[in-house]
């Protein structure tokens, strides 16, 4: 499956533009780790990232196990469902540990480009790309700054891929522009 297919299914099964644009913003992000960690595999982690809360919308209270069937049912490959849905370890009843270098990013930034997304809605350009590092540094540290996103997973997350907090800000927050400045130059619905 492919980064159109994937977000094809994803407005399936989601109307609410939020979910839309954070399953493209984790797409992007995921695609721009892989540019140096998986570069032959860049639209497979993208579409990964944009298949991660296809359920949400619909089953908040069963995410990942209704993630799971629904892309089962769709005919999505069990490797891409496992690594959509390792996102969810430890928080919703997915069996899926983030078992490698996709699974564990997907795992680090998904809450994260929450908070960086509340942070760009704040500016009055309402995009990332006048964004700088110091001003996501700072709405990380302050914890009533988009409170819903969880800031020890993504600590356990940049543990877990070996990355100081500030180079995963880093890499997340570029990843997120470099697919905004992308979507501005394009008109391609992905």
């Amino acid at each position: 499956m492919n980064a159109t297919e994937a977000m094809a299914l994803v407005k399936k099964y989601n109307k609410d533009t939020y979910h839309i644009e954070h399953a493209r913003a984790v797409g992007d992000v995921l695609a721009h780790f892989a540019e140096t960690i998986d570069p032959d595999r860049i639209e497979y982690w993208r579409a990964v990232g944009i298949l991660h809360d296809v359920d949400y919308e619909l089953h908040p209270d069963r995410h990942c196990i209704a993630g799971e069937e629904i892309l089962r049912a769709e005919g999505v490959e069990e490797e891409m469902i496992r690594s959509a849905m390792s996102h969810g370890w430890a928080m919703t009843g997915t069996p899926h540990e983030p078992e490698n270098e996709m699974d564990r990013v997907l795992y680090a930034t998904d809450e994260l480009t929450g908070i960086i997304f509340a942070a760009k809605q704040m500016r009055p350009s309402r995009s990332t790309l006048d964004m700088n590092l110091k001003s996501v540094k700072k709405k990380f540290k302050d914890r009533k700054f988009a409170a819903g996103c969880d800031r020890d997973l993504i600590e356990r997350g940049a543990a877990l891929l070996g990355m100081e907090i500030d180079a995963l800000l880093a890499m997340t927050l570029a990843g997120m522009q470099k697919g905004e400045a992308a979507r501005a130059e394009d008109t391609t619905d992905i």
